[in-house]
């Protein structure tokens, strides 16, 4: 790390010490970056990266709303627009009562470089509440959403800021708030991603980001003399991300043995049925401790930690960020794991990611391994700004092409930085010199 970026890592440190989770994110990118400033230092001389960390924009707003009881709640609503260098605002809007400004700037950061790297023309923002939408009635939930959209419909825009869902805030959600932003504004247009099929949503955008970390980690493991199919893999997680990463591993080959949620995993040894997963996590919105009593087999576990115990080819942590510690990749690596990809955000902790490095054990970091759903999510705004609507197997084609760019473009930018296999550092290089010559060129904005 040269000493420019330490400086400028030195300062969000001093500046920013209640925001664990932006700084992780700038400890795992900045140190990156050493060789491209070393080639360019015309960025450093526009002070470039001083200006790439800090979001253009974050706004903080409340969220008043009434409760089936007739009480009167109040949650935060943030929106962190983080680099249109490239394209308008997207990212997605999450519902947890762990959302603070900090988490936002780390997941926005993280975007700017995902979406960066499909090679299509998108910024990058984040935003949500910390609103919990579990347990809520749908009247609940829906005037939680109308009154964060009531807000949120001035900043956001088809040309300007397109949010989708993430965590919290699935196909309920986003309906309500289409619904309330077409109510403020008098017009059906794209300003959100993830809408239901009957208006304007795409095709395949619920299995996008799962299907499409299976088509970039199968074509990895192609370019390694590997294969997913016979591959055990272990699965984190079980909303769309997991059980979509499942289905597609199941039909690549790979038989997935476990996967959790918050309170514990299951282990079925003769694959999961992921028909029984998608009933309980999907429809039923129940706990996947329900898997045994509905299948007569497999066995849950307390403990979500526990799943990264379990020997296997291919890991694949798709919950929650800092999932898989340093000790839980020590564990994976001594049973062999062949492979990891992150299907969430960030969710191997920087000693984790560093030891499958250390042990050359292939691993692809979420910012290009969970790129698919932002892909989707860009086709989604194509087709509504076009007033069309593509098929299922169009948009799967076009998806698999952006998952094997990606690829392929992480790969060579590692090698021509003299890191070849450095999946982490040809991601960040790759992602930052696109956003990196577009602020250039657009000059100190």
């Amino acid at each position: 790390m040269n000493q420019y970026i330490a400086s400028v890592l030195g300062d969000l440190k001093a500046r920013y010490p209640h925001q664990p989770e932006f700084l992780q994110a700038a400890e795992e990118i900045l140190p990156t970056l050493t060789a491209v400033f070393d080639r360019h230092p015309e960025y450093r001389d526009a002070a470039l990266l001083e200006r790439f960390v800090e979001p253009e924009r974050a706004i903080l707003f409340r969220v008043p709303w009434v409760d089936d009881e007739g009480h009167t709640r109040i949650n935060r609503g943030y929106r962190v627009q983080f680099s249109s260098a490239i394209g308008p605002y997207k990212g997605g809007l999450r519902f947890h009562p762990s959302v603070t400004l900090g988490m936002l700037k780390f997941l926005a950061l993280e975007q700017t470089l995902k979406n960066s790297l499909t090679g299509l023309p998108l910024g990058a923002a984040k935003g949500g509440a910390d609103f919990n939408p579990r347990g809520k009635s749908d009247g609940e939930v829906m005037r939680f959403c109308q009154s964060f959209m009531t807000e949120l419909a001035r900043h956001i825009g088809p040309s300007m800021d397109v949010p989708a869902g993430d965590i919290g805030v699935g196909a309920r959600e986003i309906g309500f708030m289409f619904g309330q932003y077409k109510r403020l504004v008098a017009r059906h247009e794209g300003v959100l991603t993830g809408k239901g099929m009957g208006y304007g949503g795409s095709q395949a955008r619920t299995e996008a980001t799962g299907y499409g970390l299976m088509y970039l980690v199968k074509t990895m493991l192609d370019n390694h003399d590997l294969s997913p199919d016979g591959m055990r893999a272990v699965i984190s997680g079980s909303g769309n991300v997991a059980i979509f990463a499942a289905e597609k591993a199941a039909q690549m080959g790979a038989s997935v043995i476990a996967m959790s949620d918050s309170e514990g995993f299951i282990l079925d040894e003769a694959g999961i049925d992921l028909s029984c997963v998608k009933t309980l996590k999907l429809n039923e919105r129940a706990r996947i401790s329900e898997y045994p009593k509905r299948t007569g087999r497999g066995r849950f576990q307390p403990g979500a930690k526990g799943i990264w115990q379990l020997p296997c080819d291919l890991a694949l942590p798709c919950a929650t960020q800092n999932e898989l510690d340093g000790g839980s990749a020590s564990v994976l690596i001594k049973n062999g794991v062949k492979a990891v990809a992150e299907g969430a955000n960030m969710p191997a902790t920087l000693s984790a990611s560093h030891a499958f490095q250390e042990a050359g054990v292939l691993f692809m970091p979420g910012k290009a391994a969970n790129a698919g759903g932002v892909a989707v999510s860009a086709f989604e705004m194509t087709q509504n700004a076009g007033f069309t609507s593509w098929t299922f197997d169009k948009v799967d084609r076009e998806l698999q092409a952006v998952m094997d760019r990606i690829y392929h473009r992480v790969a060579h930018t590692a090698a021509r930085y003299g890191k070849a296999g450095d999946f982490i550092l040809g991601a960040n290089v790759a992602g930052f010199i696109k956003v990196a010559d577009a602020m250039m060129a657009q000059g100190v904005v």
